[in-house]
């Protein structure tokens, strides 16, 4: 890694950003905005927490996704976590318990990590856990859920807890939506949106962005229905190959480019929703922010991996701790070697390299 590149100073900008654009997103919101101003003060407590770690030897980044289930019952078309065998239809057994991710929650809040991605599968099977998370006031948990499961009991926990936010899986129109993800998820998921909004609780949306479709989830019309119905936030995920056949789909150097001028843009005009890309532009944060650089991954077993496209691990915070598994052999040889830093043609550079990350798991 370049020596120069100060990643805990790239981190702090990042999650002040993030921060600065939620309390702006949401200043007619009363109740959102007084949480968010809370969450500011923790959220500069855990800076404080991830700086004199960095002074002690410890990197510790500023978000962990936590997939805290492997059951799904949708089978979206080139699901990275279908492919990687992450994901079944029925909840298998030994996947972490309630307790289990509540003492991981509260460790990684300890280290100082400000945001836990809730993940799966489909987290919205896992109500223990979400309540758990919604207990960790200091912490925000972005929710990603495919939001065929919300009912009433949901909508009533997402309302009480603020530091929960539902983030609904969408591919562009209704046409794109139901061909990878099925006849009738688009008007099954906008009607959750619609009932969101009527509560007055704060949603955002995520996509997915391929070389199809980035034309019309960057556009005017497609951004400003979900600005209609309430919608918040709009987390823009590369979309990761896990399979050669499957790299023509992703985003390439000058797709980037374009969103990079569209997001400025966005951000610039229409500041009443916010706009977060990822993982974001590599070039500019010296590298993939996997392997704990700037995010870790725990699958619903309790493997520590690099990140949900990149199922390798070699320790288990079931048996050990977050801080240990940041200090994990293959995490700390991935940060402090040159595969996070180079060069790769699309896609994951993890993916990409995949050999060079096995044989790391061999030594």
């Amino acid at each position: 890694m370049d020596e120069k590149f100060d990643i805990q100073q790239y981190l702090t900008e990042g999650v002040e950003q993030v921060v600065k654009d939620a309390l702006k997103a949401t200043l007619k919101d009363p109740r959102e905005s007084a949480f968010l101003a809370k969450f500011a003060l923790a959220s500069a407590a855990a800076t404080k927490r991830r700086v004199a770690n960095e002074k002690d030897g410890l990197h510790v980044p500023s978000y962990l996704i936590a997939s805290i289930t492997s059951s799904c019952n949708l089978h979206c078309a080139g699901c990275y976590s279908r492919a990687n065998n992450a994901t079944v239809d029925c909840e298998p057994s030994r996947q972490l318990t309630e307790e289990e991710w509540l003492r991981i929650f509260r460790e990684a809040s300890e280290l100082g990590i400000s945001f836990v991605l809730l993940a799966g599968g489909e987290p919205m099977l896992r109500y223990d856990v979400m309540e758990s998370a919604g207990k960790m006031q200091d912490m925000l948990f972005p929710i990603f859920t495919n939001g065929t499961f919300m009912n009433d009991k949901i909508f009533d926990l997402l309302d009480r807890c603020r530091n929960l936010i539902p983030v609904i899986s969408i591919e562009g129109d209704r046409e794109a939506t139901d061909s990878r993800r099925g006849e009738g998820i688009y008007d099954l998921t906008v009607s959750k949106m619609d009932e969101l909004h009527k509560r007055g609780i704060i949603y955002g949306v995520s996509v997915t962005v391929t070389k199809e479709n980035i034309g019309e989830v960057f556009s005017d019309d497609f951004l400003d229905l979900m600005r209609s119905r309430g919608c918040k936030a709009v987390f823009f995920i590369e979309f990761v190959p896990v399979s050669d056949e499957a790299s023509e789909l992703a985003p390439d150097d000058e797709d980037r480019a374009f969103m990079e001028e569209r997001l400025d843009l966005l951000r610039s005009e229409k500041d009443d929703m916010m706009y977060i890309a990822f993982p974001g532009d590599e070039k500019s944060s010296g590298g993939c922010l996997a392997a704990g650089r700037g995010f870790f991954h725990i699958n619903s077993h309790g493997g520590a991996e690099p990140c949900p496209f990149s199922a390798y691990s070699d320790i288990n915070v079931k048996d050990t701790s977050v801080r240990e598994a940041l200090q994990s052999n293959l995490f700390t040889k991935l940060r402090e070697g040159d595969i996070l830093s180079g060069e790769h043609i699309g896609g994951c550079v993890l993916h990409a390299k995949r050999d060079q990350v096995e044989a790391i798991l061999n030594s």
